[in-house]
């Protein structure tokens, strides 16, 4: 599954920081390999350089039943 701009998604990276948040892709970079990475903004800060493995798209639903 391929992200776009302004789609939210949860980072699942066990190194970063935000492991487990949810954040907003601000924006997409591909390789000449054509590889794609996304920066993703969150509440307190980005990740830049993140593969498209480590995301997974966020349930919005979820936070509206809490």
């Amino acid at each position: 599954m391929s992200f776009e701009e302004d789609d939210r998604v949860v980072l699942h990276d066990e190194h970063s920081e935000f492991d487990g948040e949810t954040g907003t892709i601000t924006q997409t970079m591909e390789s000449m390999f054509g590889d794609v990475t996304y920066t993703i903004s969150f509440e307190d800060g980005q990740e830049a350089g993140v593969p498209e493995d480590d995301l997974e798209a966020a349930d919005d639903e979820d936070a509206d039943e809490e």
